[in-house]
Parts: C-alpha cells; structure tokens; sequence
C-alpha cells in the first residue's frame, strides 16, 4: 500500500503542467471564436496556452471577413487580478510584465491586427484604426472574462502604452486600473512639441556636441556616405523606399531624437578633432542606418500607416542644415512615417483632443510612468487635478528605463498605495 502511494505521489509531482489543468483547457475548449494550443509555462506560473481568436475586419459589420488574432495566455489562478497587455505591434513569443509579476495576475498579452501573425489576408488599411484594434482588446477581454471574473488591469510600452490609452478611453468599463509607459499622445501629424524638448533638454554644451556631430556628417558626406556603403553591404541592407542618400540624410535628423529617447552619453560624443571614422561609428551606435532601410520600413509599415491617418507622428526640423541637405527637402520638415508602398493617407486628427480631454477630466484610475529624459516624454499627457490618476517622470531615465524597477522607495509606495486601494487587494 505505502508503495502505491508512493508511486501515485511521483505520478502527479511528475505531471506535465498542462495535464494538471484540464479544467482550464476544458473552459478555453468552450470559449468562441477560440482555438489554443500548449507552450512554455513561464516561472511562477501554472501553465501557459497560445491562443487564436477569430476577429472580424469590421466590428460592425462582422460580414465583411475575418482575421486571427494572436494572444498569449499565462495562467496564475481563477481568482488571481488579470493583466491584459495593449501591444502597439508583434508579439513573437510570450513574455511576463513586470505588472504582472507585481500583482501576481494572469496575463493575457494581445498582438495588435495587422502585425506579425495577427494579419487579415488582404491588408485593407480602412480597417487598422484605432476603433477596430480597441474593439479587437474589447473582444479578447469579454471572451477570457467568462473564465477570469477578478479585476483587469491593461497596459502597454509605447505604442503598446498609446493602445492602452486609447483601449480605456473607447471602453472605459474594461478595466480597473489603466498602466501606460512611455506612452506619447501626439495631437499634430507634425508633433512640434518635439522640437521644443529637443532644444531644452540636457546641457547647452551637449546640445552643441549633438549639433557638430550632425553638421561635421552632412559636411564631409562623401566620405560618410562611401563607409556607410559598406556598412550597408555587410549588414545586407537595400535602400529601394528611401533610396540610400535619403536614408543617410535621415539617420543624421534622426541622431538628436534617438540620442534621447535610449540614453547615449553626451561624454561619449566624438570631440571636434576625432577621427570621422569614429564619429561614424557613434552615429551608429546611436541613430541606426537600418533604421531607415527596407527591412525595417516594412516590418513597421502597419505602425507608420496609423501614425499618419491617427495618431500623429514627428518630424525633423532643417532650419540649422541650410546647404547641407541635398536629397530631403527643407520644407515641409522631412516626416518619419514611412507610409505602405509610400501610399497617400490623409491625416484625420479629431480623436486625439477627444482623448486629451477625457483623460484630464474623466481618466482616473491611470498609472502613467514616463522617463524624464525620454524624447517621447515631450508628448506625454499631463498631470490634471479634476483626476485621482497618478503621474511619474523617472529622473534621468530614457525610453527604455521608465519602469517600477527603476524607481525610487516613494515613487513605488506611491504606485502601490494606489493599486492597493482601486484593487482593493494587498501587493507583497
């Protein structure tokens, strides 16, 4: 008897996770519109399903076809809060959130329509705006809730913290608690505040070291533009959007924004004497020619399409490059959204101060963590007082650092205090 319990004991501590769960698989058997498949369980978790859920091109007309979306399910526990992640673009394979970890919550992690493999047939543009994609997280969120009946929370990194804002401002009743990072909400196809960050961040002196590096590339572009050809041809990079020139040209505009917004060193910025071939390799490191290349334009095509029919954008100002400039134009300022196969859109900006207003006098219960130092901060929402929402700006932290992890004791207190009470649950 002691030997079958034994035996019996290792069978189930030797279980595969999936085979502990077939309540849960049974439950997401019977859900509509979805189909699931097992993958990796995450540490901490108790088992993780890739899900398929069938989204209609047109939410209000269901008729007019159908894609699949993409949405990674990690399973904590049924009476667990939920965390619903808004991506801004693909999600290739599942991976937690620091929120998530925080609250100790199921996640569900949705890929944004027309990304990676969340893509309809046909890419009929009409249809990827920010109705239909809030409508698709609407969906997801009303399918899984048949399951998990705890608080929701959403958020999202950048454009994924954009959606997120964008998802609470369409459907208000989702979610509990809304958590958006570095998340800008640009109110121009030209967003101008942009410029006027870029000119009063940092030191003088950097601003100047950022300037001579620009002005010394466009000055001696010959001798750039033959390394960066050779740069291309190692790293396999075709030109044919852009062409090569336009390309350079934009990677040097770019130079300032993305010195920014991912932290480079104003100590690490070549000296006036510097070799070129150094000065080349820190344009580089900093502001990436690829950037601008086919590869990327295309795998970012879906994101560039909604920055210039909704959601705004930025451009680069020329003013200071008077001469040296020769395959972009001065006027208008030289835009970075690179639109499908270059195809006319026009710019329908009257969501964006809808939006603007609600959350200065509607929006609560709004976490935004924003860094200081990123260029995105520039178009950040603002603090409002007619709202319990709670905003940081991380001194000193760029695009990438803005997170819980990097706060400081008061801010995090501050954070979970506010958690603590709209959850109304107790964080460890």
């Amino acid at each position: 008897m002691r030997k079958f319990i034994l035996i019996a004991l290792s069978i189930i501590l030797f279980l595969p996770v999936w085979a502990q769960y077939p309540e849960l698989e049974q439950r997401l058997f019977e859900l509509p519109d979805v189909s699931f498949s097992r993958i990796e369980t995450p540490s901490g978790y108790g088992a993780a399903y890739l899900l398929r859920v069938k989204q209609p091109l047109d939410h209000s007309a269901p008729e007019k076809g159908h894609f699949y979306q993409k949405v990674y399910l990690s399973h904590k526990g049924y009476n667990r809060p939920n965390v619903i992640i808004t991506e801004g673009y693909n999600r290739n394979s599942n991976r937690l959130y620091e929120i998530s970890y925080l609250l100790d919550a199921n996640q569900i992690d949705v890929e944004h329509r027309y990304f990676g493999e969340s893509m309809p047939d046909k890419l009929d543009y009409q249809y990827l705006n920010l109705e239909q994609a809030t409508a698709d997280l609407h969906k997801v969120r009303e399918i899984l809730g048949q399951i998990y009946q705890d608080d929701w929370v959403s958020s999202g990194i950048s454009k994924g913290g954009q959606t997120t804002i964008f998802y609470r401002y369409f459907y208000p009743d989702d979610v509990t608690v809304s958590i958006p990072y570095v998340a800008p909400l640009n109110l121009e196809y030209e967003e101008k505040r942009i410029y006027k960050f870029l000119d009063k961040i940092g030191t003088e002196e950097c601003r100047q070291k950022i300037y001579t590096v620009q002005k010394r590339l466009l000055t001696y572009r010959n001798e750039v533009l033959r390394m960066l050809k050779w740069y291309s041809k190692g790293a396999k990079l075709s030109f044919n959007y852009l062409g090569f020139e336009e390309a350079f040209e934009y990677t040097v505009l770019e130079y300032p924004f993305s010195f920014w917004q991912w932290g480079a060193k104003c100590e690490d910025i070549p000296s006036e004497t510097a070799p070129l071939e150094e000065v080349v390799d820190h344009l580089l490191s900093v502001s990436s020619l690829s950037f601008f290349a086919d590869g990327e334009i295309e795998a970012y095509s879906s994101h560039y399409y909604q920055a210039a029919a909704q959601m705004g954008y930025y451009g680069y100002e020329t003013e200071e490059f008077e001469g040296l400039l020769k395959a972009l134009p001065m006027q208008p300022h030289p835009h970075a959204a690179f639109t499908p196969n270059k195809m006319e859109v026009t710019f329908d900006g009257s969501l964006l101060p809808k939006v603007d207003k609600w959350i200065k006098e509607e929006g609560n219960n709004f976490i935004y963590i924003n860094g200081a130092n990123d260029t995105w901060s520039a178009t950040a929402t603002l603090p409002s007082k007619e709202t319990n929402s709670l905003w940081f700006f991380l001194e000193g932290k760029d695009h990438g650092q803005a997170r819980i992890r990097n706060m400081t004791a008061q801010e995090r207190g501050r954070m979970v205090d506010a958690l603590e009470k709209w959850l109304e649950m107790e964080i460890e």
